[in-house]
């Protein structure tokens, strides 16, 4: 006899309010779809409410709540997933209507984050905005989540009782803020080195699933992992790569950004997303066959904004061109450089590292200087950290005219 062990999936009925614009909170649910996907769950079925603004006690008001108690009695789902973060008086009493699992936009991503961390620091910056959201909520989470037992929402350092001392919850977070500045101390010194180093570094951020490991992957074979999936890749990954004038580049992929990411999950990984801020230039990777990436572009502005991220140059790379029809008009008045492209096809990629070139070029000096043939390591420098636009061998020395960085150094050559 075949006994199937095999858990099916957690089902789910995903709940949004909005005010006005009825589009936009169309989308947001959609991408709370894709959420729940890439956790491993199904929706059963979308339920959008109208209100001024989110009910106090129970997000959507007592008589919606209550068409919804229907909705899982008639659907079987396990739960509901709201698409705001819940207060604790929220969660209760939503989870006491229902009798049914009660979480939110920042449970279910933190529950994603926790299965996609596979390094050190991805583990213990994930556990720590767990712990920070379960501190603040323990009055209700407690015991939504305690219904079900596992599942979506409980994965990651496990789930916290309600009867857990919030201090010994503090002092865990205590212990993990410890550890994460022990690593933030490395990571920064490894920047140190970078950037004494002369090479020019490429932040590539945006928004989840535009392609920015793709793009690391085609350009420097990083061998990332790839996944038509939200958060599919969240620990930094930096290569070297060579453009076509012969520089070198370091390109460094990042964790993406999404509408209404959890400001826990901000401040936890903030010494990641800080790779970007260290960087020389961005390069912003857009998908533009996502009938929101206008809104995806204004989300990953703020995000960076909001770490102080601002000022350096950008190159906007709208992707993902080949599932583009029609003559449409793509912009980024915030970029410096745009330019359309497609990872996967591989159209435009070349045309890209040339752009990637103009702009450092744009950040960098004109020298026109002679060297004696005893300063070969001021010409491999040059060679290796600059573009060279001419080099004459003359019986005194080498003339050579090239774009180097300020990093270089001038008054070293």
């Amino acid at each position: 006899m075949m006994i199937d062990t095999a858990f099916g999936k957690e089902k789910y009925i995903l709940i949004s309010v909005f005010e006005d614009n009825e589009e936009k909170a169309g989308a947001l649910i959609e991408e709370l779809a894709f959420l729940l996907d890439t956790a491993g769950g199904e929706c059963v079925c979308k339920v959008m409410q109208r209100l001024n603004y989110p009910d106090p006690a129970t997000y959507i008001g007592k008589g919606k709540a209550e068409e919804v108690r229907l909705i899982i009695e008639e659907t079987g789902a396990d739960g509901i997933i709201c698409d705001d973060e819940l207060t604790p008086v929220q969660i209760r009493n939503l989870s006491d209507i229902l009798k049914a699992k009660v979480i939110d936009r920042t449970i279910l991503i933190l529950d994603i984050f926790a299965s996609h961390a596979m390094t050190a620091e991805g583990k213990l910056q994930v556990e720590m905005a767990q712990l920070e959201y379960r501190a603040s909520h323990l009055t209700g989470i407690g015991k939504a989540l305690s219904r079900l037992g596992g599942g979506i929402g409980t994965r990651g350092p496990g789930e916290t009782k309600l009867e857990t001392d919030r201090r010994a919850i503090r002092r865990r977070i205590s212990y993990l803020r410890k550890e994460i500045d022990k690593l933030r101390i490395s990571r920064n010194t490894g920047r140190s080195k970078r950037s004494g180093s002369g090479i020019t570094v490429a932040a590539i951020v945006g928004y989840t699933n535009a392609g920015k490991s793709s793009l690391l992957n085609r350009i420097t074979n990083a061998g990332v992992k790839e996944e038509d999936r939200l958060f599919a890749t969240l620990d930094p990954t930096t290569r070297i790569s060579a453009l076509p004038g012969g520089m070198e580049v370091l390109f460094t992929d990042t964790v993406g950004f999404i509408s209404k990411l959890p400001h826990n999950l901000i401040d936890a990984f903030r010494s990641t997303l800080e790779e970007a801020k260290y960087s020389d230039i961005l390069i912003h990777v857009v998908d533009a066959s996502d009938p929101g990436y206008d809104m995806h572009m204004e989300v990953v502005y703020k995000t960076l904004q909001d770490l102080n991220i601002v000022g350096k140059p950008v190159i906007t790379v709208f992707n993902k061109m080949d599932r583009v029809s029609g003559d449409n008009s793509f912009r980024d008045n915030n970029a410096d450089i745009t330019i359309r492209t497609s990872f996967k096809t591989g159209d435009g990629i070349d045309a890209f590292l040339s752009k990637v070139e103009e702009l450092i070029e744009r950040q960098q000096k004109h020298i026109d200087i002679v060297l004696s043939y005893g300063e070969g390591s001021k010409l491999s420098l040059i060679r290796k950290r600059g573009r060279v636009i001419t080099e004459e061998f003359l019986p005194d020395g080498v003339r050579i005219e090239a774009y180097v960085p300020d990093s270089v150094g001038i008054e070293k050559l």
